[in-house]
């Protein structure tokens, strides 16, 4: 199946006992036995239930894996992840990350003694230099957020087969739709499934999806164990959304190409984040191992005051001022105060993001709209 047909078909049937087409929302907690270990496959709604299953059946054909689980949120995907990890062990991340994910590593896991390194993974001499006896992980992040830096997968991937080590690659940005990670030689995929996934700024989810085996297995006992499971109404949503992700994704791309040229020709606008542009950090290898690049653009005022970006913020209209991407509808951000507020000022300066940096999640609403919005909010 191409992608599109994927999109609606992979992983779902019709209901076998009344022929619905769309997956029912088995809102149930436990199910009927008919003797003592002798069920249908289900058992109690945190270890499995038929909705989730129809949508992490759905999200491995997508990223062409084996295995897909769902978890409440990315955070809670991240969670599990990390949790195969022992002390001692050590993780290397980009230095432009998701301030969530930076949270986790450093204010959670760092006081159970696994220890991270970040570092500018657009320079993979500068990966392969942190490994040590002790490295188990490579967590990608790309495109990254918010300065849309590209990372090399495929050459992370080299870098963990030549080491034993395991390549994570959060794909919230890109979507199975821009690139498949296991493809490239990644060994985990995850995802805020709350972002373009679901796509419509309703629902809050993550998911991991995996080739091997024994990584599967693993990180089902951490997803039933800890039990940071979906409910199945939220999984129903993620399911409807997925049918339009190719159509949304073609349309956030436009969109995205035409407001990040916009800005890059503003006479206010001192730089622009955007992977398409033949002048961004790593393009080529974003033109190589995308299908394009995305509806995310980053950009910075000129004098880099932090009070015009508020103003600017405050006097967009159809891009809301709100927390999250991805959905249908436009938004902008302000990272230093919402996103990545839990990095230490020192730690995002150092990684290129500054204070006054504005962060656009372009949606699908008519582009000129889009553009007029901006035009006057920066004047």
């Amino acid at each position: 199946m191409k992608f599109g047909t994927k999109a609606i078909h992979a992983g779902v049937e019709p209901d076998p006992t009344t022929g619905a087409i769309m997956t029912p929302i088995y809102q149930t907690s436990t199910y009927v036995q008919k003797s003592p270990g002798d069920h249908k496959g289900y058992e109690y709604s945190r270890t499995h239930n038929p909705t989730r299953t129809a949508l992490q059946n759905s999200l491995a054909a997508l990223e062409n894996g084996k295995h897909g689980l769902c978890f409440a949120s990315g955070m809670a995907a991240i969670d599990a992840i990390i949790k195969m990890l022992k002390p001692g062990d050590e993780v290397i991340s980009t230095n432009d990350l998701y301030g969530g994910s930076y949270r986790i590593f450093t204010k959670i896991f760092q006081n159970y003694g696994i220890r991270f390194h970040f570092t500018n993974m657009a320079d993979l001499s500068k990966v392969e230099a942190l490994v040590n006896e002790n490295t188990k992980m490579i967590w990608v992040e790309t495109p990254t957020n918010p300065l849309l830096n590209i990372i090399d997968i495929k050459g992370c991937a080299a870098i963990a087969k030549k080491h034993n080590v395991l390549l994570v690659a959060d794909n919230t940005f890109a979507t199975p739709y821009l690139q498949t990670p296991l493809d490239l030689g990644a060994d985990i995929v995850m995802h805020s499934l709350t972002k373009y996934m679901a796509g419509h700024s309703d629902v809050v989810m993550g998911a991991v999806i995996v080739n091997d085996d024994e990584l599967h297995e693993r990180l089902s006992f951490i997803q039933n164990a800890c039990g940071g499971t979906p409910g199945p109404q939220d999984c129903f949503l993620v399911l409807r959304g997925i049918k339009t992700l190719h159509l949304r994704m073609e349309r956030h791309c436009q969109n995205g190409r035409k407001v990040a040229e916009y800005l890059k020709n503003h006479p206010k606008v001192e730089k622009v984040f955007w992977p398409g542009f033949e002048d961004h950090n790593n393009h080529q290898v974003a033109k190589e191992q995308m299908r394009d690049f995305g509806g995310m653009i980053s950009f910075v005022l000129k004098g880099d005051k932090i009070e015009d970006a508020t103003a600017v913020l405050e006097k967009l209209h159809y891009f809301a001022l709100a927390e999250s991407l991805g959905g249908v509808e436009s938004l902008c951000g302000h990272p230093a105060t919402m996103t990545h507020a839990s990095i230490p000022s020192a730690e995002r300066l150092k990684a290129g993001l500054s204070d006054s940096l504005i962060r656009l999640s372009v949606g699908i609403e008519d582009v000129e709209d889009l553009i007029a919005d901006l035009e006057q909010a920066i004047g």
